[in-house]
Protein backbone atom coordinates (compact mmCIF):
# COMPACT_ATOMS: atom_id res chain seq x y z
CA UNK A 1 0.00 0.00 0.00
CA UNK A 2 1.28 3.32 -0.99
CA UNK A 3 1.84 6.22 1.82
CA UNK A 4 0.94 9.76 0.09
CA UNK A 5 1.21 13.48 1.45
CA UNK A 6 -1.13 15.85 0.79
CA UNK A 7 -0.17 19.94 1.32
CA UNK A 8 -3.51 21.96 0.20
CA UNK A 9 -2.32 25.08 -1.76
CA UNK A 10 -5.01 27.29 0.38
CA UNK A 11 -3.16 29.98 2.76
CA UNK A 12 0.42 29.06 2.08
CA UNK A 13 3.19 30.85 0.35
CA UNK A 14 4.62 29.26 -2.49
CA UNK A 15 8.01 28.89 -0.76
CA UNK A 16 6.87 27.28 1.94
CA UNK A 17 5.46 24.53 -0.24
CA UNK A 18 8.27 24.51 -2.14
CA UNK A 19 10.89 24.04 0.48
CA UNK A 20 7.65 21.35 2.22
CA UNK A 21 8.11 18.89 -1.25
CA UNK A 22 11.81 19.34 -1.03
CA UNK A 23 11.63 17.30 2.53
CA UNK A 24 8.91 15.20 0.93
CA UNK A 25 11.43 14.20 -1.98
CA UNK A 26 13.85 13.15 0.90
CA UNK A 27 11.62 11.57 3.15
CA UNK A 28 11.35 7.68 1.91
CA UNK A 29 8.03 6.83 3.49
CA UNK A 30 6.36 9.22 1.23
CA UNK A 31 5.48 7.47 -2.14
CA UNK A 32 3.63 9.75 -3.40
CA UNK A 33 1.95 14.28 -3.06
CA UNK A 34 -1.15 15.38 -3.41
CA UNK A 35 -2.86 18.82 -3.20
CA UNK A 36 -6.53 19.72 -4.13
CA UNK A 37 -7.97 22.38 -6.44
CA UNK A 38 -9.90 25.17 -5.66
CA UNK A 39 -9.47 29.08 -6.23
CA UNK A 40 -10.26 30.11 -3.25
CA UNK A 41 -10.24 28.69 0.58
CA UNK A 42 -13.42 28.58 -0.14
CA UNK A 43 -14.66 30.57 3.07
CA UNK A 44 -16.30 33.73 3.28
CA UNK A 45 -15.11 36.34 3.00
CA UNK A 46 -12.62 34.57 0.35
CA UNK A 47 -9.46 33.71 1.37
CA UNK A 48 -6.10 32.62 -0.97
CA UNK A 49 -5.49 29.37 -2.81
CA UNK A 50 -2.53 29.09 -5.70
CA UNK A 51 -3.58 27.27 -8.70
CA UNK A 52 -2.93 23.99 -8.14
CA UNK A 53 -2.12 22.59 -11.86
CA UNK A 54 0.35 24.98 -12.76
CA UNK A 55 1.56 24.94 -8.54
CA UNK A 56 1.96 20.85 -9.17
CA UNK A 57 4.38 21.71 -12.09
CA UNK A 58 6.96 24.16 -10.53
CA UNK A 59 6.99 21.57 -7.66
CA UNK A 60 7.23 18.21 -9.26
CA UNK A 61 10.84 18.21 -9.95
CA UNK A 62 11.51 18.62 -6.20
CA UNK A 63 10.01 14.90 -5.70
CA UNK A 64 11.94 12.51 -8.54
CA UNK A 65 10.21 9.58 -8.47
CA UNK A 66 6.94 9.75 -6.61
CA UNK A 67 3.74 9.93 -7.52
CA UNK A 68 2.01 13.11 -8.29
CA UNK A 69 -1.66 13.75 -8.12
CA UNK A 70 -5.28 16.01 -7.49
CA UNK A 71 -7.86 14.99 -5.32
CA UNK A 72 -9.80 15.88 -7.38
CA UNK A 73 -9.24 18.78 -10.41
CA UNK A 74 -12.79 20.03 -10.74
CA UNK A 75 -13.72 19.16 -14.41
CA UNK A 76 -15.29 23.12 -14.79
CA UNK A 77 -12.51 24.82 -14.28
CA UNK A 78 -10.60 23.66 -17.53
CA UNK A 79 -11.77 22.34 -20.80
CA UNK A 80 -10.94 18.38 -21.09
CA UNK A 81 -8.93 19.44 -23.80
CA UNK A 82 -6.25 21.89 -22.28
CA UNK A 83 -6.57 19.04 -19.19
CA UNK A 84 -5.62 16.42 -21.38
CA UNK A 85 -2.83 18.29 -22.64
CA UNK A 86 -1.71 19.95 -18.85
CA UNK A 87 -1.56 16.01 -18.46
CA UNK A 88 0.84 15.14 -21.10
CA UNK A 89 3.28 17.39 -19.67
CA UNK A 90 3.23 16.43 -16.37
CA UNK A 91 3.39 12.60 -17.36
CA UNK A 92 6.76 13.50 -18.76
CA UNK A 93 8.11 16.08 -16.31
CA UNK A 94 7.35 13.28 -13.64
CA UNK A 95 8.69 10.44 -15.50
CA UNK A 96 5.42 8.69 -15.68
CA UNK A 97 4.17 9.37 -12.46
CA UNK A 98 1.31 11.89 -12.45
CA UNK A 99 -2.11 10.89 -11.47
CA UNK A 100 -4.90 12.76 -13.24
CA UNK A 101 -7.18 12.76 -10.48
CA UNK A 102 -10.74 14.65 -11.92
CA UNK A 103 -14.13 15.28 -10.15
CA UNK A 104 -17.32 16.81 -11.69
CA UNK A 105 -16.98 20.36 -9.13
CA UNK A 106 -18.97 21.54 -6.67
CA UNK A 107 -18.09 24.66 -4.56
CA UNK A 108 -20.97 27.23 -5.50
CA UNK A 109 -18.90 30.35 -4.10
CA UNK A 110 -16.00 30.07 -6.33
CA UNK A 111 -17.82 29.48 -9.48
CA UNK A 112 -20.21 32.68 -8.97
CA UNK A 113 -17.22 34.12 -7.79
CA UNK A 114 -14.82 33.91 -11.46
CA UNK A 115 -18.07 33.81 -13.69
CA UNK A 116 -17.21 30.03 -14.31
CA UNK A 117 -20.94 28.21 -14.59
CA UNK A 118 -21.40 25.56 -12.05
CA UNK A 119 -24.69 23.47 -13.62
CA UNK A 120 -26.76 21.45 -11.52
CA UNK A 121 -25.16 18.07 -10.95
CA UNK A 122 -26.47 15.97 -13.30
CA UNK A 123 -25.77 18.23 -16.05
CA UNK A 124 -21.95 18.32 -14.39
CA UNK A 125 -21.98 14.40 -14.36
CA UNK A 126 -22.86 14.39 -17.85
CA UNK A 127 -19.98 16.88 -18.56
CA UNK A 128 -17.59 14.61 -16.68
CA UNK A 129 -18.81 11.38 -18.52
CA UNK A 130 -17.67 13.48 -21.90
CA UNK A 131 -14.76 15.10 -20.33
CA UNK A 132 -13.33 11.61 -19.35
CA UNK A 133 -14.11 10.06 -22.86
CA UNK A 134 -12.20 13.18 -24.50
CA UNK A 135 -9.51 12.93 -22.45
CA UNK A 136 -8.83 9.14 -23.00
CA UNK A 137 -9.46 9.88 -26.62
CA UNK A 138 -6.95 12.28 -26.65
CA UNK A 139 -4.20 10.17 -25.05
CA UNK A 140 -5.33 7.16 -27.34
CA UNK A 141 -2.86 6.11 -30.20
CA UNK A 142 -5.23 7.27 -32.87
CA UNK A 143 -4.65 10.53 -31.57
CA UNK A 144 -0.93 10.76 -32.50
CA UNK A 145 -1.36 10.73 -36.18
CA UNK A 146 -3.35 11.89 -38.93
CA UNK A 147 -6.48 11.78 -39.59
CA UNK A 148 -6.21 12.45 -35.47
CA UNK A 149 -10.01 11.99 -33.45
CA UNK A 150 -13.23 12.76 -34.21
CA UNK A 151 -15.73 12.36 -31.61
CA UNK A 152 -18.86 14.09 -31.60
CA UNK A 153 -20.17 15.05 -28.11
CA UNK A 154 -22.43 17.73 -26.97
CA UNK A 155 -20.08 19.22 -24.64
CA UNK A 156 -16.79 18.75 -26.22
CA UNK A 157 -16.46 18.01 -29.55
CA UNK A 158 -13.37 16.85 -31.56
CA UNK A 159 -12.76 17.20 -35.16
CA UNK A 160 -9.63 15.67 -36.57
CA UNK A 161 -7.83 16.36 -32.99
CA UNK A 162 -4.02 15.40 -32.90
CA UNK A 163 -2.21 15.55 -29.75
CA UNK A 164 1.41 15.80 -29.70
CA UNK A 165 3.66 15.29 -27.92
CA UNK A 166 2.08 11.63 -26.92
CA UNK A 167 1.85 11.22 -23.37
CA UNK A 168 4.89 9.01 -21.63
CA UNK A 169 2.67 6.33 -20.60
CA UNK A 170 0.91 4.82 -23.28
CA UNK A 171 -2.86 5.23 -23.06
CA UNK A 172 -1.96 8.38 -20.66
CA UNK A 173 -1.37 9.02 -16.84
CA UNK A 174 -3.81 7.03 -14.76
CA UNK A 175 -7.39 8.30 -14.21
CA UNK A 176 -8.58 8.72 -10.89
CA UNK A 177 -12.00 9.66 -10.35
CA UNK A 178 -13.80 11.07 -7.27
CA UNK A 179 -17.43 10.26 -7.89
CA UNK A 180 -19.92 9.51 -4.71
CA UNK A 181 -22.89 8.76 -6.42
CA UNK A 182 -24.41 5.94 -8.59
CA UNK A 183 -23.67 7.58 -11.52
CA UNK A 184 -20.54 8.84 -10.28
CA UNK A 185 -19.38 5.36 -8.81
CA UNK A 186 -20.52 3.73 -12.48
CA UNK A 187 -17.64 5.89 -14.51
CA UNK A 188 -15.63 5.22 -12.44
CA UNK A 189 -16.44 1.40 -12.50
CA UNK A 190 -16.18 1.01 -16.38
CA UNK A 191 -13.75 4.10 -16.79
CA UNK A 192 -10.99 4.74 -14.48
CA UNK A 193 -7.74 3.55 -12.93
CA UNK A 194 -8.54 4.24 -9.00
CA UNK A 195 -11.64 5.75 -7.23
CA UNK A 196 -10.35 8.36 -4.77
CA UNK A 197 -12.34 8.99 -1.25
CA UNK A 198 -13.30 12.92 -1.00
CA UNK A 199 -11.69 15.12 1.43
CA UNK A 200 -14.98 16.07 2.68
CA UNK A 201 -15.47 12.89 4.33
CA UNK A 202 -11.79 11.87 5.00
CA UNK A 203 -10.64 9.62 8.06
CA UNK A 204 -14.50 7.94 7.89
CA UNK A 205 -13.47 4.12 7.48
CA UNK A 206 -17.12 3.04 6.99
CA UNK A 207 -17.98 6.06 4.35
CA UNK A 208 -14.67 4.38 2.82
CA UNK A 209 -15.70 0.85 3.18
CA UNK A 210 -19.10 1.39 1.65
CA UNK A 211 -18.14 3.27 -1.44
CA UNK A 212 -15.64 0.72 -1.69
CA UNK A 213 -17.98 -2.00 -1.74
CA UNK A 214 -20.40 -0.18 -4.49
CA UNK A 215 -17.38 0.65 -6.93
CA UNK A 216 -16.66 -3.35 -6.96
CA UNK A 217 -20.03 -3.96 -7.14
CA UNK A 218 -20.47 -1.93 -10.21
CA UNK A 219 -17.78 -3.85 -11.71
CA UNK A 220 -18.62 -6.97 -11.03
CA UNK A 221 -21.84 -5.92 -13.15
CA UNK A 222 -20.32 -4.97 -16.34
CA UNK A 223 -17.72 -8.01 -16.11
CA UNK A 224 -14.56 -5.89 -14.90
CA UNK A 225 -11.95 -7.37 -12.99
CA UNK A 226 -11.22 -4.91 -9.39
CA UNK A 227 -7.57 -6.48 -9.83
CA UNK A 228 -5.16 -3.61 -10.08
CA UNK A 229 -8.10 -1.07 -9.14
CA UNK A 230 -6.71 2.08 -6.86
CA UNK A 231 -8.96 2.50 -3.45
CA UNK A 232 -7.69 5.50 -2.29
CA UNK A 233 -8.34 7.03 1.08
CA UNK A 234 -7.67 9.89 2.88
CA UNK A 235 -6.77 11.36 6.34
CA UNK A 236 -6.63 14.54 7.74
CA UNK A 237 -3.38 15.10 10.51
CA UNK A 238 -4.04 17.97 12.72
CA UNK A 239 -0.89 20.14 14.25
CA UNK A 240 -0.91 18.49 18.14
CA UNK A 241 0.52 14.91 19.07
CA UNK A 242 -3.40 13.83 20.32
CA UNK A 243 -4.20 14.56 16.02
CA UNK A 244 -1.76 12.11 14.76
CA UNK A 245 -2.53 9.62 17.69
CA UNK A 246 -6.03 10.02 16.08
CA UNK A 247 -5.46 10.23 12.54
CA UNK A 248 -2.90 6.81 12.68
CA UNK A 249 -6.01 4.85 14.07
CA UNK A 250 -8.07 6.41 11.22
CA UNK A 251 -5.20 5.61 8.54
CA UNK A 252 -5.29 2.48 10.35
CA UNK A 253 -9.16 0.98 9.94
CA UNK A 254 -8.95 2.71 5.90
CA UNK A 255 -5.87 0.08 5.22
CA UNK A 256 -7.81 -2.83 6.94
CA UNK A 257 -11.21 -1.73 4.63
CA UNK A 258 -8.86 -2.74 1.52
CA UNK A 259 -7.36 1.08 0.28
CA UNK A 260 -4.43 0.50 -1.45
CA UNK A 261 -3.20 4.10 -0.76
CA UNK A 262 -4.19 6.48 2.13
CA UNK A 263 -3.37 10.25 1.70
CA UNK A 264 -1.84 11.68 4.59
CA UNK A 265 -3.16 15.49 4.58
CA UNK A 266 -1.18 18.09 6.61
CA UNK A 267 -1.64 21.74 7.23
CA UNK A 268 -0.02 23.55 4.22
CA UNK A 269 1.16 26.41 6.31
CA UNK A 270 2.93 24.14 8.82
CA UNK A 271 5.61 23.73 6.44
CA UNK A 272 8.33 21.48 6.58
CA UNK A 273 8.14 21.01 10.42
CA UNK A 274 4.72 19.97 10.16
CA UNK A 275 6.03 17.60 7.55
CA UNK A 276 8.25 16.03 9.94
CA UNK A 277 5.99 15.67 12.61
CA UNK A 278 3.58 14.12 9.96
CA UNK A 279 6.43 11.16 8.76
CA UNK A 280 7.23 10.56 12.41
CA UNK A 281 3.72 10.59 14.35
CA UNK A 282 2.02 8.73 11.35
CA UNK A 283 3.50 7.87 8.59
CA UNK A 284 6.54 5.80 9.71
CA UNK A 285 4.51 3.81 12.28
CA UNK A 286 1.93 3.20 9.68
CA UNK A 287 4.32 1.85 7.59
CA UNK A 288 6.06 -0.26 10.37
CA UNK A 289 2.32 -1.98 10.87
CA UNK A 290 1.70 -2.39 7.57
CA UNK A 291 5.22 -3.65 6.28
Amino acid sequence: MRLSFKTSPQHVEWATLRDTWALGGQLAVFEGVWMNDHLTDMAEPPGPSLEALTLAATLAHLVPGKWIGHAVLSNTFRHPAVLAKAAAVMDHATGGRFILGLGAGWHEGEHAAFGIPLPPIGQRIDRLESAVAVIQALFSAAAAEPPGVTRPDPYYPLQGAIALPAPLTPGGPPLYLGGQRRRGIALAARAAAGWLQPGTDAGDAAYFAGRRADVIRAMGAIGRDPAGFAFVGQVHVGPSRADAGVALDQARRIAREGATEIILGMPAAGGPAALERLARDVAEPLRAELG
